[in-house]
């Protein structure tokens, strides 16, 4: 069976998560992963899609032509065998909140030091609150840290941009919850 990363964005409106999974049922496909969000006044979508019988882009012929003409614009790529699978990701996982006045760097700082102690982010989100005149930046991370990397390891290091960026971080643990 193929599997392919379907994404699509465009400016936000009700009913693009109707109009893209109506295509994809029609054809016969299946949604293996999926993530949806807002940003700014966007909206984008990422799928991980599987069908029995498509293997090819051009299988797909011009089933994407509606959301296209409706303004969205439409991705899609074949992916090699397994990388619909989700990785295996050893550690303990971990959620990082980041509250704090808008400046540029943040997100920058922050990944730069969970990359060099090789910590995998596993989700990002961003977001404005507050008002116009007091906007407030809020960045969650859920991360998974890799051996001999504790929270508290983390809280640390956290420390220096905590205070050269005058924002609040805060790391915790998330206990896995199984169903």
């Amino acid at each position: 069976m193929s599997h392919f990363a379907l994404t699509i964005i465009g400016r936000d409106r009700p009913g693009i998560v109707s109009e893209v999974t109506e295509i994809l049922f029609r054809l016969g496909c299946n949604i293996a992963d999926s993530s949806c969000s807002i940003l700014g006044g966007q909206f984008a979508m990422l799928l991980i899609i599987s069908h029995p019988e498509i293997s090819t882009r051009e299988d797909f012929g011009d089933a994407f032509a509606p959301l296209e003409e409706s303004n969205l614009s439409v991705l899609l790529r074949v992916l090699r065998p397994g990388g619909e699978k989700r990785s295996e990701i050893g550690g303990e996982l971990c959620m990082i909140s980041v509250y704090g006045s808008d400046k540029p760097g943040i997100v920058y700082q922050v990944a730069k030091e969970l990359g060099e102690r090789q910590v995998n982010i596993t989700d990002l989100n961003t977001k404005l609150i507050g008002s116009e005149q007091r906007p407030v930046y809020v960045m969650m991370i859920e991360a998974v840290l890799p051996a001999g990397v504790t929270v508290e390891t983390l809280e640390q290091v956290m420390t220096r941009i905590k205070n050269e960026m005058q924002v609040d971080i805060s790391v915790r643990p998330i206990d896995a919850v199984e169903l």
